[in-house]
């Protein structure tokens, strides 16, 4: 094993977040709003993104330097064609202990056994109302609700730990809060209500959008009792909680309202091999060609260190109207969360 990475704020390089497509079939508008993501949009050829095998090469590079938890992301993960090998690489790396995946649960139905047979452990699901009509126009597609619960139960089914991720908009899904929490108690699945975020420039946020953590605790403890937990670990993102009458989990991903900077062990890589050291970042590293010019894995796992080592990003301790109105950002559907 090597030296960990270690940032220019002390903190280690953990996780590994992959997003290995940018392409979607929902047209969410905080992500991917169909006026700017339409039929004519120029995505990623094929040549441009990363193979299954480049991938892990970066993976196994990043394990040798404190990496323990990789995040399979897109787009839409589930798009990207025999997905279940690259979850095979990438459990047999030495050091990789957890592999998740965000989706938003359309192709689970066909893909969950075959994912967690391959050495996946846990997926994000995101599913933002379970009102038929709110959630129809929420994903731009006019997907039903029912349609992302039935690739929650074949998760289930298949063994896979689920957790439902859903970005609370204020104007837009604020009532569905106390019905989102009904439906995951009565299902055995942890909620995470995740603060709507400033990511990229095209989902036209403000700050008047916001719901923050303790907007929605205030909806949910007229309802219900829960209590907090303890972090499971450095660089735990959620702040979670229990229910009293229940083990069911709930949390709250506070990007806005309360930065989590001084722990955050993530780094990101884009589908087309650009290293991002923050979800906010303005610019990222081309690891591709570093790559694709024949560097060996000794040489490729220094050039992701001397990335690591230089990073001081902290842009969610020092949002203001300024940085959020002129500061250029990578999109989200790209990044991926």
């Amino acid at each position: 094993m090597n030296e960990a990475a270690i940032d220019q704020y002390s903190r280690p390089l953990k996780d590994l977040r992959i997003s290995v497509t940018d392409r979607c079939n929902f047209r969410c508008r905080y992500c991917m709003p169909a006026e700017i993501y339409g039929p004519d949009f120029p995505f990623l050829k094929h040549s441009e993104i990363l193979t299954f095998e480049e991938i892990e090469r970066i993976v196994n590079a990043s394990a040798q330097l404190g990496v323990e938890k990789v995040k399979i992301t897109g787009g839409e993960p589930l798009l990207r064609k025999q997905l279940p090998e690259l979850i095979h690489k990438l459990f047999n790396i030495e050091g990789i202990r957890d592999i998740g995946l965000t989706t938003n649960g359309m192709l689970l139905p066909n893909l969950a056994a075959k994912l967690k047979s391959a050495g996946l452990k846990r997926i994000n699901v995101s599913l933002d109302a379970i009102d038929e009509e709110l959630f129809a126009k929420m994903n731009g597609v006019g997907i039903s609700p029912e349609n992302v619960k039935k690739g929650i139960r074949a998760a289930q089914q298949a063994g896979l730990q689920v957790k439902v991720n859903m970005v609370v908009q204020k104007g837009i899904n604020e009532s569905e809060i106390v019905p989102m929490a009904d439906y995951c108690r009565d299902n055995n699945l942890t909620l995470r209500f995740i603060e709507f975020m400033d990511v990229g420039t095209s989902n036209g946020w403000n700050w008047d959008q916001i719901v923050t953590k303790k907007e929605i605790m205030a909806k949910l403890i007229e309802h219900f009792e829960f209590n907090p937990l303890d972090a499971n670990y450095y660089g735990e993102v959620a702040k979670r909680y229990q229910y009293d009458d229940q083990t069911t989990e709930i949390g709250f991903i506070t990007s806005v309202s309360e930065s989590f900077c001084s722990t955050c062990t993530r780094g990101r890589l884009s589908a087309d091999g650009k290293i991002y050291t923050c979800l906010f970042a303005e610019n990222g590293h081309d690891i591709k060609s570093f790559l694709r010019s024949g560097s060996t894995d000794a040489q490729l796992r220094e050039f992701i260190a001397g990335i690591w080592e230089k990073r001081n990003d902290r842009y969610s301790d020092e949002r203001t109207e300024e940085t959020v109105k002129n500061k250029k950002k990578i999109e989200m559907s790209y990044i991926g969360g």
